[in-house]
Protein backbone atom coordinates (compact mmCIF):
# COMPACT_ATOMS: atom_id res chain seq x y z
CA UNK A 1 0.00 0.00 0.00
CA UNK A 2 2.96 2.37 0.63
CA UNK A 3 4.80 2.24 -1.98
CA UNK A 4 1.62 3.57 -3.97
CA UNK A 5 2.59 6.82 -3.42
CA UNK A 6 5.56 6.43 -5.47
CA UNK A 7 6.05 9.35 -7.86
CA UNK A 8 3.14 10.85 -6.46
CA UNK A 9 3.60 15.29 -5.67
CA UNK A 10 2.91 15.37 -2.24
CA UNK A 11 3.07 19.34 -0.60
CA UNK A 12 3.77 19.35 3.36
CA UNK A 13 3.23 22.66 5.08
CA UNK A 14 4.99 23.42 8.08
CA UNK A 15 7.00 20.15 6.28
CA UNK A 16 10.39 21.49 7.87
CA UNK A 17 10.62 20.38 11.48
CA UNK A 18 8.69 18.26 14.17
CA UNK A 19 5.83 16.19 13.21
CA UNK A 20 5.80 17.94 9.44
CA UNK A 21 9.19 16.64 8.99
CA UNK A 22 8.25 13.27 10.00
CA UNK A 23 5.50 12.94 7.63
CA UNK A 24 8.03 14.96 4.63
CA UNK A 25 10.59 11.78 5.53
CA UNK A 26 8.16 8.93 5.82
CA UNK A 27 6.48 9.87 2.29
CA UNK A 28 10.26 10.38 0.27
CA UNK A 29 11.48 7.24 1.97
CA UNK A 30 8.55 5.60 -0.14
CA UNK A 31 8.78 7.47 -3.40
CA UNK A 32 7.14 10.16 -3.22
CA UNK A 33 7.90 13.68 -4.77
CA UNK A 34 7.77 16.00 -1.85
CA UNK A 35 7.27 19.62 -1.74
CA UNK A 36 8.22 21.29 1.44
CA UNK A 37 6.14 24.71 1.98
CA UNK A 38 7.46 26.78 5.41
CA UNK A 39 7.95 30.54 6.07
CA UNK A 40 11.54 30.45 6.77
CA UNK A 41 13.20 29.30 3.34
CA UNK A 42 16.87 28.29 4.96
CA UNK A 43 15.20 26.25 7.36
CA UNK A 44 12.92 24.28 4.68
CA UNK A 45 16.15 23.90 2.14
CA UNK A 46 18.20 22.31 5.38
CA UNK A 47 15.20 19.40 5.81
CA UNK A 48 15.31 19.13 2.36
CA UNK A 49 19.09 18.33 1.74
CA UNK A 50 18.73 15.81 4.24
CA UNK A 51 16.11 14.34 2.91
CA UNK A 52 17.37 14.07 -0.35
CA UNK A 53 20.90 12.74 1.57
CA UNK A 54 18.87 9.67 2.42
CA UNK A 55 17.45 9.07 -1.51
CA UNK A 56 14.38 10.75 -1.21
CA UNK A 57 13.26 14.29 -4.18
CA UNK A 58 12.48 16.60 -2.19
CA UNK A 59 11.96 20.35 -2.92
CA UNK A 60 11.84 22.97 -0.48
CA UNK A 61 10.12 26.41 -1.23
CA UNK A 62 9.05 29.93 0.84
CA UNK A 63 5.50 29.88 1.39
CA UNK A 64 2.58 31.53 4.60
CA UNK A 65 -0.38 30.07 5.21
CA UNK A 66 -1.60 32.79 6.74
CA UNK A 67 -1.20 34.97 3.15
CA UNK A 68 -3.21 33.34 0.36
CA UNK A 69 -1.33 35.05 -2.70
CA UNK A 70 2.27 33.70 -0.79
CA UNK A 71 0.37 29.97 -0.72
CA UNK A 72 -1.01 30.32 -4.50
CA UNK A 73 3.02 31.20 -5.59
CA UNK A 74 4.28 28.32 -3.78
CA UNK A 75 1.37 25.66 -4.85
CA UNK A 76 1.87 26.97 -8.37
CA UNK A 77 5.61 27.00 -7.99
CA UNK A 78 5.33 23.24 -6.82
CA UNK A 79 2.71 22.12 -9.54
CA UNK A 80 5.17 23.63 -12.43
CA UNK A 81 8.23 21.68 -11.07
CA UNK A 82 6.32 18.62 -10.78
CA UNK A 83 3.66 18.49 -13.03
CA UNK A 84 0.74 18.32 -10.81
CA UNK A 85 -0.13 18.09 -7.38
CA UNK A 86 -1.75 14.54 -5.84
CA UNK A 87 -1.43 15.26 -2.05
CA UNK A 88 -1.70 18.18 0.28
CA UNK A 89 -0.56 17.45 3.78
CA UNK A 90 -2.04 20.51 5.96
CA UNK A 91 0.47 20.14 8.69
CA UNK A 92 0.96 24.10 9.61
CA UNK A 93 0.30 24.70 13.09
CA UNK A 94 1.08 26.72 16.04
CA UNK A 95 0.66 25.48 19.27
CA UNK A 96 1.64 28.82 22.24
CA UNK A 97 0.54 28.14 25.74
CA UNK A 98 -1.50 30.70 27.41
CA UNK A 99 -3.93 31.22 30.24
CA UNK A 100 -7.67 32.64 29.27
CA UNK A 101 -6.85 35.70 31.23
CA UNK A 102 -3.79 36.52 29.17
CA UNK A 103 -5.05 35.65 25.71
CA UNK A 104 -4.82 39.19 23.75
CA UNK A 105 -6.52 39.72 20.56
CA UNK A 106 -3.60 39.30 18.68
CA UNK A 107 -2.79 35.95 20.30
CA UNK A 108 -6.29 34.35 19.41
CA UNK A 109 -6.15 35.51 15.87
CA UNK A 110 -2.61 34.42 15.35
CA UNK A 111 -3.40 31.24 16.09
CA UNK A 112 -6.51 31.08 14.22
CA UNK A 113 -4.87 32.68 11.31
CA UNK A 114 -2.14 29.81 11.42
CA UNK A 115 -4.26 26.69 12.03
CA UNK A 116 -7.53 27.49 10.56
CA UNK A 117 -7.60 30.31 8.26
CA UNK A 118 -3.72 28.44 6.68
CA UNK A 119 -5.51 24.82 6.48
CA UNK A 120 -8.03 27.04 4.11
CA UNK A 121 -5.88 28.68 2.18
CA UNK A 122 -3.58 25.74 1.76
CA UNK A 123 -6.60 23.93 0.51
CA UNK A 124 -7.98 26.59 -1.54
CA UNK A 125 -4.93 27.15 -3.46
CA UNK A 126 -4.28 23.64 -4.49
CA UNK A 127 -7.64 22.64 -5.27
CA UNK A 128 -7.14 23.64 -9.43
CA UNK A 129 -4.32 21.11 -9.31
CA UNK A 130 -5.92 18.39 -6.93
CA UNK A 131 -8.70 18.41 -9.57
CA UNK A 132 -6.81 17.82 -12.41
CA UNK A 133 -4.98 14.73 -10.85
CA UNK A 134 -5.81 11.01 -11.57
CA UNK A 135 -7.51 11.39 -7.77
CA UNK A 136 -6.67 13.51 -5.04
CA UNK A 137 -6.34 13.23 -1.26
CA UNK A 138 -5.87 16.17 1.59
CA UNK A 139 -4.97 15.22 4.96
CA UNK A 140 -5.20 17.59 7.89
CA UNK A 141 -3.17 17.35 10.77
CA UNK A 142 -5.51 18.38 13.56
CA UNK A 143 -4.70 17.02 17.33
CA UNK A 144 -6.22 15.09 20.57
CA UNK A 145 -6.68 18.38 22.27
CA UNK A 146 -9.78 20.38 21.14
CA UNK A 147 -12.15 17.99 19.75
CA UNK A 148 -11.10 14.97 22.58
CA UNK A 149 -9.13 16.65 25.05
CA UNK A 150 -8.51 19.92 26.61
CA UNK A 151 -4.91 21.36 28.44
CA UNK A 152 -4.69 24.18 30.61
CA UNK A 153 -3.23 27.30 28.56
CA UNK A 154 -4.49 25.73 25.43
CA UNK A 155 -7.86 27.10 24.88
CA UNK A 156 -7.09 28.93 21.79
CA UNK A 157 -5.12 25.92 20.13
CA UNK A 158 -8.05 23.69 20.95
CA UNK A 159 -10.30 25.99 19.59
CA UNK A 160 -8.22 26.40 16.33
CA UNK A 161 -8.62 21.71 16.12
CA UNK A 162 -11.90 21.97 16.69
CA UNK A 163 -12.65 24.20 14.20
CA UNK A 164 -10.29 21.96 11.75
CA UNK A 165 -12.20 18.71 11.78
CA UNK A 166 -15.75 20.86 11.59
CA UNK A 167 -14.01 22.27 7.88
CA UNK A 168 -12.81 19.09 7.31
CA UNK A 169 -16.19 16.85 6.96
CA UNK A 170 -18.09 19.97 4.98
CA UNK A 171 -15.06 20.16 2.64
CA UNK A 172 -15.37 16.27 2.31
CA UNK A 173 -18.55 16.73 1.35
CA UNK A 174 -17.89 19.38 -1.24
CA UNK A 175 -14.81 17.57 -3.20
CA UNK A 176 -15.96 14.13 -2.89
CA UNK A 177 -17.44 14.60 -6.25
CA UNK A 178 -14.01 15.18 -7.54
CA UNK A 179 -12.66 12.34 -6.57
CA UNK A 180 -10.69 14.34 -3.63
CA UNK A 181 -10.85 12.72 0.24
CA UNK A 182 -10.42 15.03 3.09
CA UNK A 183 -9.31 12.89 6.65
CA UNK A 184 -7.20 14.31 9.42
CA UNK A 185 -5.44 12.50 12.02
CA UNK A 186 -5.23 13.46 15.32
CA UNK A 187 -1.67 12.97 17.06
CA UNK A 188 -1.29 13.04 20.84
CA UNK A 189 1.85 13.43 22.31
CA UNK A 190 4.33 13.35 20.07
CA UNK A 191 8.35 13.86 20.43
CA UNK A 192 8.74 17.23 18.55
CA UNK A 193 11.60 20.03 19.28
CA UNK A 194 8.25 22.07 19.96
CA UNK A 195 6.93 19.56 22.63
CA UNK A 196 10.65 19.37 23.95
CA UNK A 197 10.51 22.76 24.57
CA UNK A 198 7.58 22.08 27.57
CA UNK A 199 10.19 20.85 29.82
CA UNK A 200 11.04 17.62 31.23
CA UNK A 201 7.86 17.80 34.11
CA UNK A 202 5.61 18.14 31.25
CA UNK A 203 7.20 15.23 29.00
CA UNK A 204 7.16 13.15 31.99
CA UNK A 205 3.24 14.07 32.67
CA UNK A 206 2.27 13.28 29.85
CA UNK A 207 4.46 9.93 29.38
CA UNK A 208 2.49 8.99 32.18
CA UNK A 209 -0.59 9.55 30.91
CA UNK A 210 -0.07 7.69 28.09
CA UNK A 211 -1.22 4.10 28.45
CA UNK A 212 1.64 2.86 26.16
CA UNK A 213 4.44 4.01 28.48
CA UNK A 214 6.02 6.12 25.48
CA UNK A 215 5.80 9.40 23.74
CA UNK A 216 4.86 8.95 19.79
CA UNK A 217 7.40 9.49 16.86
CA UNK A 218 6.99 12.05 14.11
CA UNK A 219 7.13 9.01 11.79
CA UNK A 220 3.80 7.42 13.28
CA UNK A 221 1.99 10.53 12.29
CA UNK A 222 3.71 9.71 8.73
CA UNK A 223 2.49 6.50 8.28
CA UNK A 224 -1.27 7.78 9.25
CA UNK A 225 -1.03 10.52 6.68
CA UNK A 226 0.59 7.73 3.71
CA UNK A 227 -2.73 5.78 4.83
CA UNK A 228 -5.01 7.91 3.98
CA UNK A 229 -3.03 9.15 0.33
CA UNK A 230 -2.74 5.74 -0.61
CA UNK A 231 -5.49 5.24 -3.54
CA UNK A 232 -6.31 2.16 -1.67
CA UNK A 233 -8.32 4.37 0.47
CA UNK A 234 -10.52 5.93 -1.91
CA UNK A 235 -14.21 5.57 -0.15
CA UNK A 236 -12.40 7.02 3.09
CA UNK A 237 -13.49 10.64 3.75
CA UNK A 238 -14.62 13.19 6.30
CA UNK A 239 -12.88 10.54 8.79
CA UNK A 240 -9.98 10.88 11.55
CA UNK A 241 -7.34 8.51 12.86
CA UNK A 242 -6.13 9.13 15.94
CA UNK A 243 -2.52 8.50 16.79
CA UNK A 244 -2.24 8.46 21.01
CA UNK A 245 -0.62 5.52 22.48
CA UNK A 246 -3.94 5.10 23.86
CA UNK A 247 -3.84 8.11 25.92
CA UNK A 248 -7.68 9.12 24.73
CA UNK A 249 -8.92 5.57 26.38
CA UNK A 250 -8.96 5.04 29.85
CA UNK A 251 -11.12 5.97 32.83
CA UNK A 252 -8.05 6.20 34.92
CA UNK A 253 -4.42 7.26 34.59
CA UNK A 254 -3.46 4.03 36.93
CA UNK A 255 0.23 2.61 36.32
CA UNK A 256 1.19 -0.14 34.69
Amino acid sequence: MFNSVKGKTVIVTGGSKGIGKGIAKVFAQHGANVAIIGRTLSTAEECAAELNADGGVTYAISGDVTDKESMERAVNAVAEKFGGIDVLCANAGIFPQDEIEEISDEDWNYVMDTNVKGTHYSIQTCLPHLKKADYGRIILTSSITGPLTGYRGWTHYGASKAAQLGYMRSAALELSSHDITVNAVMPGNIRTEGLEDLGDEYLEVMTNAIPMGKLGEVEDIGYAAMFFASPHTSFITGQTIVVDGGQTVPEDLQAK
